[in-house]
């Protein structure tokens, strides 16, 4: 079990945070949540992967997010960007020299873009699943087609979050408006010198496999690939023990999955 989630103030801002403790005093492990996701939405995979790598595993949840502090304004095409430029501080506050990033869809976007900080010494390597590097039709055909279910989805995600609305409108509405659809991030990719693993499903419902490939061409350090069938968007929930295989080998410096 995590210790009870507590939150951490971060630039002003109030963030709820959850670290699952282990004795092991190896580099620990942040997890960095999808477009719709917060601390409890990662369920029990932060307990399973610290079990299964022995590291401490931390999760926090965005401004907006979860029990976070709200947003004041509407999201910029940049945001992702804003978040990886907070990343030092939230480092800072909880105690860390160093990190191995997990992010997951726009979670393992702002990891990338952090990674690709003059300051991404402290980042010991990022394990992606699902992440994007630029806009795809099928992202905004997926984003549209799930906007449309929001008054079913609104009570699962009242649950996860203090405010479902703001979370739901945040994400899809940035994601689908004009300006967003030039959106690229591959020119920040050769200053990415960490290693990566990255995973996707074949199946997944908002990517294809082309983000890994534009990845893969363009960062600057070593490169892995994990490609999973029978699975969607989220292999860390879909997938979860072959995930949880790899991350293990990944982080303790293995380079065959």
């Amino acid at each position: 079990m995590s210790d009870d989630p507590f939150l951490l103030v971060v630039d002003g801002v109030r963030l709820e945070v959850a670290r699952w403790m282990r004795a092991d005093a190896a580099t620990p492990i942040l997890l960095l949540h999808e477009g719709l996701g917060s601390v409890a939405m990662w369920r029990d995979f932060p307990e399973r992967l610290a079990d299964a790598t022995g590291r401490t595993v931390l999760a926090w949840s965005r401004q907006g997010y979860g029990n976070s502090d709200l947003r004041a304004a509407a999201r910029d095409p940049d945001y992702m960007h804003l978040e990886a430029a907070r990343l030092p501080a939230l480092l800072d506050a909880l105690g860390l020299e160093r990190a191995h990033l997990f992010g997951h869809s726009d979670g393992a976007t702002i990891a990338l873009l952090a990674a690709a900080d003059d300051r991404a010494s402290r980042l010991t390597s990022l394990t992606l699943a699902a992440p994007h590097v630029f806009v795809e039709q099928v992202t905004i055909d997926g984003i549209a087609a799930i906007r449309e279910r929001y008054d079913e989805l609104a009570p699962r995600l009242g649950r996860y979050h203090r405010d479902a609305a703001h979370v739901f409108h945040g994400w899809s509405d940035i994601w689908l408006d004009p300006r967003f659809r030039d959106w690229n991030i591959e020119t920040v990719l050769p200053r990415i010198t960490a290693p990566v693993l990255l995973i996707q499903g074949v199946d997944d419902e908002y990517a294809t496999m082309e983000q890994l490939d534009r990845i893969e061409r363009g960062v600057g350090g070593e490169v892995h690939r994990l490609e999973l069938e029978a699975c969607g968007h989220s292999p860390h929930r879909e997938r979860t023990d072959v995930v949880l295989d790899a991350v293990k080998k990944f982080v303790a410096g293995a380079r065959s999955f």
